[in-house]
């Protein structure tokens, strides 16, 4: 893929989980998610959305979760003014399938995906299960990812279904500040590990990921960098690309 700015700019933001903590929290982080969007639609040539945009969410046949109605209008709304929005499903939202593609013509990767933009070659994911380490989760993520286990997931009533996923986001990391996620591991940050050992075999000026919660810009080799989004339950922060340089910024309303 190929995108060309015409004096425009690429967005970048991730982990907006939606639907936690809980609703009222949830609903008014929606209301600051549009209006950055609103914001930034005027000079968007592209928007990636990089995984965790919801908390938790399943497709079942004829089925989606309840709530978050502003945002999908919102994405409706750039899709028609001919912006291009790309989603990439996060460990919480890895049960997306084809609604936003057919529905909106919104693009879902489930995988990181190699990009050019203005020249520079970018790799953009969500990054879970990269890197070294998390051993549990890269197990589990093979459990849910199985077309058969996600079936018979699919015969639970949506009631029982929604709430039985939501009690288990309540021991993410976005709700359990009890971890310590918000502070820089130095060596450890696994995502710039991974990208360090990816760069000795393949060339990316940039890397783009969410998953971390912790906005970073950190040294990826002497002429590439590591870039992690944040997330929106406390930062509110989002990567833009101009052509020429990549910053991670904090919307203030």
């Amino acid at each position: 893929m190929n995108i060309s700015l015409k004096e425009k700019k690429v967005f970048f933001a991730s982990d907006f989980h939606l639907g936690a903590p809980d609703d009222i929290s949830s609903k008014e982080r929606e209301r600051k998610i549009i209006k950055w969007l609103n914001s930034i639609e005027q000079e968007a040539e592209a928007i990636f959305l990089v995984g965790d945009i919801f908390d938790f969410w399943f497709e079942y046949d004829k089925v989606i979760p309840k709530g978050f109605i502003r945002f999908i209008a919102k994405i409706a709304d750039l899709r028609d003014k001919n912006i291009p929005v790309f989603f990439f499903t996060g460990n919480h939202d890895l049960w997306m399938n084809n609604y936003f593609t057919k529905e909106l013509g919104v693009p879902v990767y489930h995988n990181p995906i190699e990009i050019t933009i203005e020249g520079k070659k970018f790799l953009i994911g969500h990054g879970d299960g990269l890197g070294p380490g998390d051993e549990t989760y890269k197990i589990l993520k093979k459990i849910f990812t199985n077309p058969f286990c996600q079936w018979i997931f699919k015969w639970i009533h949506p009631d029982l279904g929604v709430r039985l996923a939501h009690k288990w986001s309540k021991n993410s990391r976005i709700t359990n500040l009890s971890k310590n996620e918000g502070e820089f591991k130095g060596e450890d940050e696994w995502l710039w590990a991974y990208c360090k050992q990816l760069i000795k075999s393949k060339h990316f000026d940039y890397f783009v990921f969410g998953h971390r919660h912790l906005p970073l810009d950190l040294p990826v080799g002497e002429k590439s960098r590591y870039y992690n989004l944040g997330e929106w339950v406390n930062y509110f922060t989002y990567g833009v690309f101009d052509g020429k340089k990549f910053e991670v910024k904090k919307f203030e309303e």
